[in-house]
């Protein structure tokens, strides 16, 4: 996102620097009513966008000319050091934090940040005064990862100019995969062939794929009759009477909710299912640890048991127990393990 731009200064290059915050970071930056967030726009002359969401990190990303860039970045570090003063004045602490800002920069950039034998980050730190470290791994999902930098707020300044050289010096090799905060993950439970977050007392109707996956596996179930569609937010009978599911109150789901009450009344009665899987594949469904099975353990509220390889024999024995719902889930959640293993597809 690089662009030099010939502006009667001489050239003047337009760069793009993204920050990852914590939600109350944010809501620091924002101010009340956007006014703060409002101000430093007008007062640096970037452009500061904020990635939207309710996630607990979130994407703040500021472009402009380099020294707009600056100004920004200065507007911030003292808006940090500010609250951290204030946060002070109520505790009993007596060392006084350092301000904190996480950079995420393309890892094919980190090398050149770090320099041979991290002589690079090294200079930028005996320089500036400023802690910098670049974090090993990258940020889940992407090809970024994460530079934090801690000191006073004129020690991040001159830091943050550094790593700007080093960034036009030595731009991104080929393409980044963007970081993207996920959003705070909330229990999840099925009902009625429909997936829902908690929130509070109430059971809201979930949108995500779960939902889908839950709805492939009811097809060959009971629950829908034939040539019916399923309407967007299916209509429930609690207690005898039709609801909407827009919004339940929590505990009619959980009596409707095979998956968290086993053994109720209300849910068709158990059976056990059967599968006959290659040795060298039990590995995919099993997981790291288990993590994989347990992972479908719990989206499918079914109980699976793998039985323990025998002598001479290619294939391990997969017994699945629960009603025909939670079988089903568990059948398609394996195959898909199955099918993304085989396909090379790597984690659903």
């Amino acid at each position: 996102e690089m662009e030099s731009k010939v502006s009667e200064g001489g050239l003047n290059i337009t760069l793009t620097i993204r920050l990852l915050m914590h939600g109350k970071e944010v809501g620091s930056i924002i101010g009340k009513k956007g006014e703060t967030v409002k101000k430093m726009r007008e007062e640096s002359g970037a452009r500061i966008n904020i990635s939207e969401g309710n996630c607990p990190e979130r994407i703040v990303t500021i472009t402009g000319p380099t020294d707009a860039i600056f100004k920004a970045f200065a507007m911030i570090a003292y808006k940090f050091e500010e609250d951290i003063t204030n946060s002070m004045s109520n505790s009993t602490a007596t060392s006084k934090p350092p301000v904190t800002l996480r950079l995420v920069v393309p890892a094919s950039q980190c090398g050149s940040l770090i320099g041979k034998g991290g002589s690079k980050i090294k200079e930028i730190r005996e320089s500036t005064g400023a802690q910098v470290q670049v974090a090993g791994d990258m940020l889940p999902n992407s090809t970024e990862r994460a530079v934090t930098i801690s000191g006073t707020p004129d020690a991040i300044i001159q830091c943050v100019k550094q790593i700007c050289v080093v960034m036009l010096e030595s731009p991104p090799k080929g393409a980044t995969i963007p970081y993207r905060p996920k959003p705070a993950s909330t229990p999840v439970i099925f009902a009625g062939g429909q997936a829902y977050t908690i929130q509070g007392q109430y059971a809201i109707p979930h949108p995500d794929q779960l939902t889908k996956l839950h709805q492939l596996a009811m097809q060959q179930t009971p629950f829908t009759p034939l040539g019916q569609t399923t309407p967007a937010f299916p209509v429930l009978t609690v207690a005898g009477k039709q609801r909407s599911s827009i919004m339940l109150p929590l505990q009619a789901i959980i009596t409707m909710s095979p998956c968290i009450r086993p053994g109720l009344d209300a849910s068709p009665p158990a059976s056990t299912h059967e599968l006959t899987i290659p040795n060298d594949l039990i590995g995919c469904i099993i997981g790291r640890q288990g993590t994989k099975i347990n992972e479908i353990r719990q989206m499918s509220g079914a109980q699976i048991k793998i039985a323990n390889a025998t002598e001479g024999s290619s294939e391990r024995q997969i017994t699945i127990t629960g009603t025909p719902a939670n079988i089903s889930l568990a059948q398609y959640l394996i195959n898909a393990r199955l099918t993304s293993e085989v396909t090379g597809m790597g984690a659903l």
